[in-house]
């Protein structure tokens, strides 16, 4: 699953108060509807989603490394 999705996903949701069971529903339903996980199993849109964000980050490491 898209990690940092989730992380960004629980943020907004943590803003506009939502907690438990309903900030749950929040996130992973907001990811079902972009398509990153089709029920509880991560899509290959979600995994492309992944490794794009993993190579962007890395790229911001070494620039600031730089």
């Amino acid at each position: 699953m898209p990690q940092f999705l989730e992380n960004k996903l629980r943020a907004e949701a943590a803003a506009k108060g939502y907690s438990g069971k309903r900030a749950d529903a929040y996130v992973y339903g907001s990811m079902n509807n972009m398509g990153a996980m089709r029920g509880n199993k991560e899509t290959a849109k979600g995994k492309h989603m992944d490794a794009k964000h993993s190579k962007k980050m890395a790229m911001v490491r070494q620039l600031k490394r730089a």
